[in-house]
């Protein structure tokens, strides 16, 4: 944010605007302020008398707290002269997002005079479900892809994430943090996120129809062979492209029913339905 310290009449606004660049040290506006001529004729008064340490240094104090970088201090210092207008300085290369400035107006201080933004990187702000949260974790890589590039992605890496969920949406808030080469992304366009979930270690997983998920147990149908099987409880882990983990209940090479042909539209039907698969050697 460019903004003054004290109350100033801009005398002259640079031909930027709204999304132009502009590089640290260029030349945003020219502007007199009462107070920082105040604060700069002091200033000089104390070099040209040859005074104290203390005084030259809370003069030169004033003048910073009003907000003068310190090569115009040191211009002050060398030319022993009071500016009539001050020329305020982009102080950092970015994009222009708000200009609020024009010529002859009276800027109040605080008052944001420009907006300037350093969008070679930038931050992605991801709504993430409340239940999806336990699988994201800090570092975990990003996919990112916007509408109006198709065919285009960024890769980036989640570097905090938020410590409250919203109650409207009951999603928390994930940062991440990539590189915008060019400056084709641009400050709040929506985007795609993908954000990787799983283990670096490979883990066994079943399409997502072959769990029979009852609200208080899961269970998977094992073929056996010669048209035999057997339901067996399982217990799941993360979901992702259409496939389930399982963490316990079967390893790898067992083969799965991808789909139980049959409705279940009750837990006894359920219950009859795998008492019908059971063994009865193995029935309670």
């Amino acid at each position: 944010v460019v903004a003054t310290r004290s109350d100033a009449f801009v005398n002259e606004v640079a031909n930027v605007t709204t999304g132009d660049r502009v590089t640290k040290g260029q030349m945003l506006l020219r502007l007199y302020s009462p107070d920082i001529a105040f604060a700069a004729a002091q200033f000089i008064t104390d070099l040209n008398s040859g005074g104290r340490d203390s005084a030259l240094g809370g003069a030169r104090q004033r003048l910073e707290n009003l907000g003068l970088p310190p090569e115009a201090i040191t211009e002050i210092e060398r030319a022993r002269k009071a500016p009539l207008s001050m020329v305020w300085r982009a102080p950092r290369d970015g994009v222009v997002l708000e200009r609020n400035v024009v010529d002859g107006m009276k800027a109040a201080p605080g008052e944001v005079l420009f907006r300037l933004a350093d969008i070679s990187t930038i931050w992605v702000l991801a709504d993430v479900p409340e239940f999806d949260l336990g699988a994201v974790r800090l570092g975990a890589p990003v996919t990112i892809r916007v509408r109006s590039l198709p065919g285009r992605s960024f890769e980036g890496r989640v570097s905090l994430i938020y410590p409250q969920v919203s109650e409207a949406t009951r999603a928390t808030r994930v940062r991440i943090e990539i590189a915008n080469p060019g400056g084709v992304l641009l400050p709040n366009m929506y985007a795609e996120v993908e954000i990787g979930t799983g283990d670096a270690a490979p883990v066994v997983a079943v399409p997502d129809s072959a769990v029979i998920d009852t609200g208080t147990r899961q269970v998977v149908i094992i073929d056996r062979g010669e048209g035999r099987f057997e339901p067996r409880d399982v217990k799941i882990g993360l979901r992702g492209d259409g496939f389930t983990e399982i963490r316990e209940g079967i390893v790898e090479g067992d083969r799965v029913v991808v789909a139980a042909n049959f409705l279940i539209d009750a837990e006894s039907n359920l219950k009859a339905a795998l008492r019908g698969l059971t063994p009865p050697e193995a029935q309670p």
